[in-house]
């Protein structure tokens, strides 16, 4: 096993814009989060990996308002989150994309990219243009704007999801597992997509992924084993035991 991470290993950065501190969650009273230290700056994309069922979407749905936590704390640009809504959160910059994506089948792709918009100031009712920049990160959307969302591919919906997270206009972008169930090709689009969205918005990402193509685009990671952190460190230092033990190859 992969030794604890020394307390002083953290992404380096002027501003940090979500900390999180001896983060405790429960499922009733099974502990699913136990102790979680995590510090994402501005600007970059964090990596958050593990095996499947140690608890990385139940941090993300904590961080999102969907899960309350027990104890510890979570700051988010510079003001903490407890008790917040998942709606306020959405309103005051985090973006959410899911496992499952969370498309609606039954509308149109231009209706689910208008849904979000609703984080915004005014909502829906105020903002009715789409900004052009997620067609150029996803051309595919401008031409299937009439499809219904159930009628795109796996891949298609994974763009969607992302292109309809980022009309919120977030400052913090949680993405869980991206790439699963994707095609290739798709997969370095997404990741293309992601890099770009950093380098022109300076918003942040935190990525749960187990592809470690897309994880190694990453500046810093943690590593995740029966709800701790067990592992951190600049991701260009990843080491093969790292690998083989965290991350699915």
């Amino acid at each position: 096993m992969v030794q604890q991470a020394q307390a002083t290993a953290h992404p380096v950065s002027t501003k940090t814009i979500l900390e999180a501190k001896n983060l405790n969650v429960y499922y009733g009273e099974s502990h699913i989060l136990r102790n979680v230290d995590l510090h994402i700056p501005e600007g970059e994309m964090i990596c958050l990996i593990g095996r499947n069922g140690v608890g990385k979407t139940t941090f993300l749905k904590t961080i999102i308002g969907l899960l309350e936590q027990r104890s510890g704390s979570i700051e988010y640009d510079g003001k903490f989150l407890t008790n917040q809504a998942p709606y306020k959160r959405a309103r005051n910059g985090i973006g959410y994309v899911s496992q499952g994506r969370d498309i609606i089948p039954r509308i149109t792709v231009r209706e689910n990219l208008m849904i979000g918009m609703e984080s915004l100031p005014g909502g829906m009712g105020r903002n009715r243009h789409i900004d052009p920049v997620v067609f150029e990160l996803f051309p595919i959307l401008e031409q299937f704007l009439n499809r219904q969302g159930g009628d795109l591919s796996g891949g298609q919906q994974q763009q969607l999801a992302i292109a309809r997270a980022l009309l919120g206009k977030p400052k913090l972008l949680l993405l869980d597992e991206p790439t699963e169930g994707i095609q290739p090709s798709i997969i370095l689009d997404i990741e293309r997509a992601v890099k770009r969205i950093i380098e022109e918005t300076g918003i942040s990402v935190l990525l749960v992924e187990q592809h470690l193509h897309f994880v190694k685009q990453s500046s810093f990671y943690y590593a995740m084993q029966r709800g701790g952190i067990v592992s951190s460190g600049p991701t260009s230092q990843l080491s093969e035991q790292v690998i083989q033990e965290f991350l699915t190859v």
